[in-house]
């Protein structure tokens, strides 16, 4: 299945009960998922909130790269010159991208290894600007070229499914079982408790 058609029935999930619970009412979390469009990263998003049945409305910029390159020409006309004719078509994609950005209550942003995603960093910083939460998304590999950019994020995430569950934890406080297993120590065993003078 497409992203797209993902997205045009929007994903709204909710859950009979849940472990954890900060109030009885829900509220529909919008999520905006910027970045790379080349693996199905947003896919794996999308299933992991419905499975969980978290009350998630996924957004996206278009993910189609040749209707992105070509949406202002198509609608307005050719241009003769490749900077007219991507100017036209960014003018056009920014209509959606501001307004999604705008009202999403947390923006993931994913960066992946093999293309230099410059729309993923402007979409993190314009996030940043409007006091958006952000989470990104990238392998470790990459973290050293995108310090900046986590340093502005509220949680930098690997793989898709610590997304999901980073949301399921914000807006349920539900969490996934330790992801170093056995090794797992809580704080206050491992480093004693924050305020040993109460």
């Amino acid at each position: 299945m497409m992203f797209s058609s993902i997205l045009s029935k929007q994903v709204f999930a909710r859950a009979s009960t849940a472990t954890r619970s900060f109030s009885t009412t829900e509220k529909i979390w919008k999520v905006y998922l910027s970045g790379e469009i080349h693996s199905d990263w947003r896919e794996v998003i999308a299933k992991g909130v419905s499975e969980k049945g978290l009350p998630v409305s996924i957004t996206s910029p278009n993910t189609s790269h040749e209707d992105s390159d070509d949406c202002g020409a198509i609608i307005l006309g050719m241009e003769e010159e490749r900077p007219n004719w991507d100017k036209i078509g960014a003018n056009m994609n920014a209509i959606r991208t501001k307004t999604l950005l705008s009202e999403a209550d947390v923006v993931v942003v994913r960066f992946g290894e093999k293309y230099r995603q410059w729309n993923a960093a402007f979409d993190a910083g314009y996030a940043s600007a409007l006091g958006k939460p952000i989470i990104t998304l990238h392998p470790p590999a990459i973290s050293h070229m995108l310090k900046e950019v986590n340093a502005g994020a509220n949680a930098v995430c690997e793989e898709p499914e610590q997304v999901v569950d980073t949301l399921a934890y914000v807006i349920r406080g539900d969490l996934p079982t330790p992801r170093d297993g056995d090794d797992w120590v809580p704080i206050a065993d491992r480093l004693g408790k924050g305020n040993p003078n109460p």
